[in-house]
């Protein structure tokens, strides 16, 4: 008996000795965990701005030939019904939608349902709505059929096919009993192309290594990948400048460009249609490398060699890199060479100047505001 008191008394604690190897063993700390940061290159694959669908429509319900038949009721008399017709594929702008890469290759909408007895007509289908972002262009063939500027704004891509008719939808005085019922509509097919050309107020337009990022940094909350070497940015980013009374700006930073970019060089042209969605520019230039206004002309070329015109557009001139010692001269000869503009210096690395930045570019979209007013125009609002 005492043994067996002593084993009782002995066994909780192996117990509780075990119970507490296993958690130790299986347990896993339990702290925040950041988010990692993506690099642009894993960015890349996220933000898509050109993507090829092919869309159907849905096939319209088949009509139906039904005669009704009940007790003392001997000739009752066609009573098919039509089918239902069937869905359109829709493309609605979404504003959170920030890219074209959750858009699949293919979309086939409902197929209607067929016609019934007792002149009962089929079931619609439903429309597919697809969803992209705002400024999305749509192409057939190369020619754009569709521009999707604004919140909401829908376009039909193809109509569903409409439904078939029943015998009932024959009868007449001549023809008591018709043995008539026609089949559903195939639904459109179409193959298109869509485009997305990044929405702002303002595009950052400047060579590789000019330091746009990290002048989208300093003046938005933008986060923009930096670093030392060319071609940083590989997709375009867009910051959003707050102003005390509410008014908000939007900046684009445009991957670097380089000469004969309009010949598909480089970056090539996948980029440069960005710019043509941007009120005003801003040509960034590098005031360490010699030469600056050789700069401009080349950008002013490139994008002219575009779209003619596109340069002709409300403009900045920002000298950018202010706080290394060759920039201080060859801004006193960019001054020279380029007295009817207004040139600003600012510093990306250290913050200098860009106070005066953020309020010129105010300045430039209060004139966009007239502009819209005079016109007519919408303007683009964040």
């Amino acid at each position: 008996m005492w043994h067996v008191i002593c084993w009782y008394a002995f066994k909780p604690t192996t117990l509780v000795r075990s119970f507490s190897i296993s958690c130790l063993k299986y347990a896993k700390a339990r702290g925040l965990r950041k988010k990692k940061e993506l690099s642009e290159k894993k960015l890349t694959r996220y933000c898509v701005d050109h993507r090829t669908v092919r869309v159907y429509g849905g096939r319209g319900g088949d009509g139906i030939c039904t005669f009704h038949s009940e007790p003392r009721k001997e000739f009752g008399g066609p009573d098919g019904g039509n089918g239902g017709d069937g869905g359109h594929v829709i493309l609605k702008v979404a504003r959170q939608i920030k890219s074209l890469s959750s858009i699949a290759s293919l979309y086939r909408s409902s197929n209607g349902e067929s016609g019934g007895s007792k002149n009962c007509y089929g079931k619609k289908a439903p429309h597919t709505y697809v969803l992209v972002p705002i400024g999305t262009v749509v192409k057939e063939n190369g020619k754009v059929v569709a521009d999707l500027s604004s919140h909401e704004e829908e376009y039909v891509a193809v109509y569903g096919g409409l439904g078939g008719k029943g015998n009932r939808f024959f009868l007449s005085n001549e023809n008591r009993a018709p043995m008539t019922a026609t089949p559903g509509d195939l639904g459109q097919e179409r193959v298109l192309q869509l485009e997305l050309r990044t929405m702002a107020h303002a595009g950052m337009v400047g060579f590789p290594n000019a330091g746009k990022s990290s002048l989208l940094r300093a003046i938005s909350n933008a986060r923009p990948a930096v670093a030392d070497y060319p071609f940083t940015t590989l997709n375009p980013h867009v910051g959003v400048v707050h102003y005390q009374d509410f008014e908000q700006i939007a900046v684009a930073d445009i991957p670097g460009i380089i000469r004969e970019a309009h010949r598909n060089k480089g970056l090539g042209i996948a980029f440069l249609r960005h710019i043509e969605r941007c009120r005003f520019l801003l040509f960034v230039l590098d005031l360490s490398k010699s030469d600056p206004w050789q700069q401009l002309e080349d950008l002013k070329y490139e994008l002219e060699q575009y779209d003619t015109g596109l340069s002709e557009r409300p403009f900045c001139i920002i000298g950018n890199k202010i706080d290394l010692p060759e920039s201080k001269a060859n801004l006193v000869l960019l001054r020279e060479k380029l007295k009817k503009h207004v040139i600003i210096p600012v510093s990306a690395l250290t913050g200098a100047n860009v106070e005066e930045l953020i309020l010129h570019l105010r300045e430039l979209y209060d004139g966009y505001l007239k502009d819209a007013q005079i016109k007519g125009c919408t303007p683009v609002k964040w």
